[in-house]
């Protein structure tokens, strides 16, 4: 993979976005930089919890936080979200050419495309779930 990320900054990064309240906060601050008092207001938990949201979400290098004056203004860290979505892209990539492998492999078997296959040939009993062959054996 080309993200140049550790498996410890990947983990920072995805636990902070886990989330709802953290991804809300990166949207909004993505939006326009706010202060903690700000964004605050924003949710109905304290002031206290919301500074540790931001906290975890600096901590994996999502946000920034600048002092201005009395206040903390937080800002988003586009590098890092860019980060994210090429990480996530080559995550897509790799399942699409699994499931691209998959179909080539299904695609190849001769009993594929055959609607005579073994298991619509098959008798009653065969298709039967296990709990249905238990009835059916116990009533003979």
């Amino acid at each position: 993979m080309v993200v140049l990320l550790s498996e410890t900054e990947i983990d920072r990064l995805f636990h902070a976005l886990a989330d709802a309240t953290r991804r809300d906060i990166v949207a909004r601050a993505n939006q326009q930089s706010q202060s903690v008092s700000a964004l605050a207001q924003h949710y109905t938990m304290s002031f206290a919890a919301v500074q540790k949201h931001v906290a975890v979400l600096e901590r994996a290098s999502l946000v920034t936080k600048e002092r201005s004056g009395r206040e903390q203004i937080v800002h988003s860290n586009l590098d890092t979200l860019r980060a994210a979505a090429r990480l996530l892209d080559e995550f897509e990539q790799v399942w699409l050419q699994r499931t691209y492998r998959i179909q080539g492999l299904l695609a190849e078997r001769p009993d594929a495309a055959d609607p005579a296959s073994p298991q619509q040939n098959a008798s009653p009993q065969q298709n039967a779930s296990p709990q249905q062959n238990k009835q059916h054996e116990t009533k003979e």
